[in-house]
């Protein structure tokens, strides 16, 4: 690729659960439910790796991580996105900026939102001023708005080092 700029886009959705811990970000949201899935779930994580992955056109985090790898289970999402990162470097590129829209119903975000950016920024090797996270409601719409799930959807913009 010698492209100087190349724009990502990333999508994921987890359903909500009893018994499983809320990871968001890479910290742990108190909550009566948590995220479903093979890893941690961390959508936001998971929608991050997927817009890097796209940005480069190497296809998903399935791709990499098949939930039907047994040593996935429960794993850390930013061992993961290391690993992603990674691949990034490989191909000569940095993050020049990543935009992350979180929808939930519950629970409100908003006190999370800064430590987030600042794990995300720390294990992306790029500044906290570079990761932009907002949250929204579905407005009780949907299975989102029900509170049965929550989605994050991601963008990147990379530039050739």
């Amino acid at each position: 690729m010698d492209e100087k700029y190349r724009i990502g886009n990333g999508y994921d959705i987890h359903r909500l659960k009893e018994g499983r811990k809320l990871i968001l970000g890479g910290m742990e949201i108190p909550y009566h439910l948590g995220l479903f899935g093979h890893s941690d779930a961390d959508v936001l994580v998971h929608a991050i790796m997927d817009a890097l992955l796209g940005a480069l056109s190497l296809g998903d985090i399935g791709k990499y991580f098949p939930p039907s790898d047994p040593d996935y289970k429960d794993i850390n999402s930013f061992i993961l996105l290391k690993k992603i990162f990674e691949l990034v470097k490989a191909e000569e590129y940095k993050i020049v900026n990543i935009d992350s829209v979180i929808q939930a119903e519950k629970p409100k975000m908003s006190g999370y939102i800064m430590k987030m950016k600042q794990n995300i920024a720390i294990a992306l090797d790029i500044n906290p001023e570079q990761v932009s996270i907002k949250a929204t409601t579905m407005e009780g719409l949907g299975p989102i708005g029900e509170g049965k799930a929550i989605a994050v959807h991601s963008v990147v913009m990379l530039e050739k080092i």
